[in-house]
């Protein structure tokens, strides 16, 4: 199965709340065709009733005697009103398919004009969606541009809204760059429980299956379970990971690391560190106390500074950027969990707000549940167009 399908698929919280917000929004039928259908439904029914007056004193008025010819009459006449019932038929006149639904046998899909209430609606559902009030309020006036004032149908409005979060996206589409010189050290940060040690597990096995000498050194001396977790993905992949006893300084064995890739001329070596809330100024303290210990071995280090974010916290990511830019010199972004919720909007934010790379997404714990980051796949997947 392609990434795609698998992110179409397992994004099914942000495609369905977004997908089925469009749908509502051009199915919202607008006031005065309501208006107009309650004047013609008066108008029907006058014509309707004069003809059965009419009929009935016909039968009284016999004055010619002949009981034969009335009877006879009678089931005549009442067969007469039952033609005029499908009168009535007229109104439904409005669903005929158009000249493309008769040829392919389908009706048209429903079309509304693009006013200042639909644009609202559609304003406010991308915020749902997390996508941040500046962003949604930029994509949703360009997407109004040449089209406001026409009508729009679901299909149509799906595509707009895709083509306009991959142009915003594309320029932040890039992979994790490889440098020549070795060992490139990429530091992977992150609050609690973002995936982080997953992430590098998943990179680490990629970049080995691609030929790369790869080191892991498990900086997270806080938890036991991140260093195990580590060391099965090591032990998956073919990779070695360092450890240090529980408790021991992270900023030591980051040094360590380094100082071993580069004696085996490994060609990377990624660092895990403690999960950190970035509102804890010790916690990441010592984060930035890990990056001047290593930029004493290699004063270029650490090459990459990967975020790993968990797209489940919205728009707290925002601030989560915010603040490890200002402590860790972020290079780049990866997100996961995209497949556990419905605000996977708040990735589009991000690269309109940092314009950082975006490196990889994540929609599940398998391997290949990891990969380079794809906008026009992304915008597709998030609106839950087909491609």
């Amino acid at each position: 199965m392609s990434f795609f399908k698998k992110l179409k698929e397992r994004m099914f919280r942000s495609s369905d709340k977004i997908g089925e917000g469009l749908e509502a929004l051009v199915a919202e039928a607008p006031a005065p065709a309501a208006d107009e259908a309650s004047q013609i439904a008066p108008d029907v029914t006058p014509e309707v009733a004069p003809t059965a007056p009419t009929e009935t004193p016909a039968l009284p008025p016999t004055t010619a005697a002949p009981a034969a010819a009335p009877v006879s009459e009678a089931p005549a006449a009442r067969a007469i009103p039952t033609p005029p019932a499908p009168t009535p038929t007229p109104p439904s006149e409005p669903a005929k398919p158009g000249l493309l639904g008769r040829l392919f046998g389908k009706s048209e899909e429903p079309r509304r004009v693009l006013d200042d209430a639909m644009l609202e609606s559609l304003e406010d559902l991308l915020i749902q969606a997390d996508m941040g009030v500046d962003t949604a309020t930029r994509v949703t006036a360009n997407i109004a541009e040449g089209r406001f004032g026409k009508k729009i149908g679901v299909t149509e409005l799906r595509q707009a809204l895709a083509n306009e979060v991959a142009r915003i996206m594309e320029p932040s589409a890039r992979p994790l760059p490889l440098y020549p010189q070795k060992p490139q050290v990429v530091l992977v940060v992150g609050v609690n429980g973002s995936g982080k040690t997953t992430t590098i597990g998943k990179l680490a096995s990629q970049f080995r299956a691609a030929g790369k000498k790869v080191v892991i050194a498990a900086g997270d001396t806080f938890r036991a379970a991140a260093v195990e977790q580590l060391q099965v993905w090591g032990t998956r992949a073919g990779v070695p990971v360092l450890t240090a006893p529980e408790g021991s300084d992270p900023a030591s064995l980051a040094f360590d690391a380094l100082t071993k890739a580069q004696a085996d001329g490994a060609d990377l070596l990624m660092i895990d560190t403690a999960g950190r809330l970035q509102n804890r100024a010790d916690l990441m303290e010592e984060l930035a106390k890990i990056v001047r210990v290593i930029r004493k071995v290699d004063a270029t280090a650490p090459h990459n500074t990967i975020l790993v974010l968990d797209a489940t916290t919205g728009q707290n990511a925002v601030a989560q950027v915010e603040i490890f830019r200002k402590i860790a010199d972020v290079s780049g972004l990866v997100m996961t969990k995209l497949d556990g919720t419905a605000k996977g909007g708040v990735l589009v934010s991000l690269a309109d707000k940092f314009g950082l790379p975006i490196h990889a997404i994540g929609v599940g714990e398998q391997i290949d549940d990891l990969a380079p980051f794809d906008p026009a796949e992304f915008a597709s997947a998030l609106v839950g167009l087909d491609r």
